[in-house]
C-alpha cells in the first residue's frame, strides 16, 4: 500500500497511507447519491406544491433547475463540508479518508475551493476519466484539484505501525505504566528516528530494514543496560516509544 511521508508545522515527520481510487470512488458515490437523493426529493416536493408555475416555466429555467442547480449545490457541499469537517466530507468520514496538505499545514478556504472546481475537470466533464487516471498514475494520488491545491488524500485510521492518534491517547503515567523508564535518557531526535524506522520496515520488509531494526534495539537496549534486546525488535521498538511519551510529555 503506498504512503507518504509529512513534516508537520512541529517539524516532526509522520508516514500516512495513501488513499487509492476505489476509496475516493466510494467516497465520492456516497456524497452524490446523497446530495442527488436530498434534492431530488425537494424537487418532486416543488413539483407538487408549484407544479402549476414549473409547467409554464422555460425550457432554461428546468435545464437549471435538473442539471445546473445540482451541480453546484454538489460543490458547494464538498467545500463546506471539507472546511467544517476539516479534510472529510461525510462520504470520506464513513470510508475513512480525508483532506491534507502536503506541507503538514491544514488545508485553507482556497486549497479546498480549488479542489470542488477541479470536480468540473477531473470527473464531471470528463466522467471521472481523469481524477482516476491521475490518482492511479501519481506518486502521491493526486488529481488536478489536489496538484493545483498542494493536497492528498490518506487514509484515516491509517494501517502503518504507529499512529499519532494512538499517542496522543496516553493522557498520564496512571493510564500507562512505562517498562522502561531509563527511555527518557535519549533525545527527542533519535526517538523519532526509531518512529521513521518502523514506519519504513512497515511499507517496506526487506532485509535492509530489518537490519537497522535491529541495530536500533540492540543500541538502545544497551543505553538501557539490559542483557540483550527483546526477541521481537518490533514490539520492543514501539514500547520504548510509547514509553518515552508518557515519561517525556
Amino acid at each position: 500500500m503506498a504512503s507518504i511521508e509529512i513534516r508537520t508545522t512541529q517539524n516532526v515527520t509522520i508516514t500516512y497511507e495513501l488513499a487509492n481510487v476505489r476509496d475516493r470512488l466510494f467516497a465520492f458515490l456516497i456524497d452524490f447519491f446523497l446530495i442527488a437523493t436530498l434534492y431530488y426529493i425537494l424537487l418532486v416536493f416543488l413539483i407538487s406544491t408549484v407544479g402549476t408555475l414549473l409547467s409554464a416555466a422555460s425550457g432554461l429555467l428546468l435545464s437549471f433547475l435538473v442539471y445546473f442547480l445540482p451541480l453546484f449545490i454538489f460543490l458547494f457541499y464538498c467545500f463546506s463540508f471539507e472546511v467544517y469537517l476539516h479534510g472529510q466530507t461525510i462520504g470520506k468520514r464513513m470510508i475513512g479518508i480525508k483532506v491534507v496538505r502536503l506541507d503538514g499545514k491544514e488545508p485553507g478556504l482556497t486549497d479546498y475551493l480549488l479542489r470542488s472546481i477541479f470536480y468540473l475537470i477531473d470527473v464531471v466533464f470528463s466522467s471521472g476519466i481523469i481524477a482516476s487516471l491521475l490518482i492511479g498514475s501519481t506518486p502521491r494520488h493526486q488529481r488536478l484539484g489536489d496538484l493545483t491545491a498542494h493536497t492528498t488524500v490518506i487514509r484515516v485510521p491509517s494501517n502503518l505501525p504507529y499512529r499519532l492518534r494512538d499517542v496522543l491517547r496516553i493522557e498520564s503515567l496512571e493510564d500507562y505504566e512505562p517498562q522502561y523508564p531509563g527511555i527518557r535518557q535519549v533525545s527527542e531526535q533519535d526517538m523519532l528516528l526509531v518512529k521513521t524506522a518502523l514506519a519504513r520496515y512497515q511499507s517496506f520488509p526487506n532485509n535492509a530494514h530489518r537490519e537497522v531494526l535491529q541495530q536500533l534495539a540492540n543500541r538502545l537496549a544497551s543505553l538501557l543496560e539490559l542483557p540483550q534486546a527483546p526477541a521481537d525488535k518490533v514490539s520492543f521498538l514501539k514500547t520504548l516509544i510509547r514509553d518515552y511519551v508518557v515519561l517525556t510529555r
